[in-house]
């Protein structure tokens, strides 16, 4: 059964940094990607990462702060946020990309998605 089971987040003052990861079982070959947003609300794309792990996609928002990356061997991905901002206060999600899907900034093309984590920058 393909699952994907999180970690991390937690509280941080602004400025500071988190890191979340997320272990994927049962799936191979898959974009991964993080979203974000609050509890049944539409996710916002947040960054995404090829299996090879040699592409990577940002929203322009965290662009140069936040760094995705992906450990093969251990089929996880890494979300490392540094110089975070209360706006990035969020529940956030990973997510395995439907194979052949597009769009790697839709929330249609992920049909695989872990259980949210709590991520709150108090100003």
């Amino acid at each position: 059964q393909a699952q994907l089971a999180k970690s991390g987040g937690g509280l941080v003052q602004a400025g500071g940094s988190l890191s979340l990861s997320c272990a994927a079982s049962g799936l191979t070959m898959r974009t991964l990607g993080w979203f974000r947003g609050a509890p049944g609300k539409e996710r916002e794309f947040v960054a995404a990462i090829t299996w090879s792990g040699t592409v990577t996609w940002y929203t322009d928002s965290v662009k140069g702060r936040f760094t995705i990356s992906r450990d093969i061997a251990k089929n996880t991905v890494f979300l490392q946020m540094n110089s975070l901002k209360p706006e990035d206060t969020a529940v956030y999600y990973c997510a395995a990309k439907r194979p052949g899907s597009v769009a790697y900034d839709d929330t249609k093309s992920y049909n695989i998605w872990g259980q949210g984590t709590q991520v709150t920058v108090s100003s």
